[in-house]
């Protein structure tokens, strides 16, 4: 799965991300996946669960592709 998030905010956490884009069922489950090295930030396994995703950045795991880009005013 492929999707484009536009971020409303300076930044969002990388656990909420996942559950916001319905990668992760709940934010525990998204922090789970986290702490098991499962996601990565850049092509870099992530473990911090709250982690700063920003504009720009591209979160990945297997099956998925998350871009995160600036949503426009």
């Amino acid at each position: 799965m492929d999707e484009v998030f536009e971020l409303r905010n300076e930044y969002i956490a990388l656990c909420d991300l996942l559950k916001t884009c319905g990668i992760a069922e709940s934010g525990g489950m998204g922090k789970q996946m986290v702490a098991e090295g499962v996601v990565c930030v850049d092509g870099a396994v992530e473990l911090r669960k709250t982690c700063k995703i920003r504009p720009g950045q591209v979160v990945s795991g297997e099956g998925f592709t998350i871009r995160v880009i600036a949503a426009h005013a």
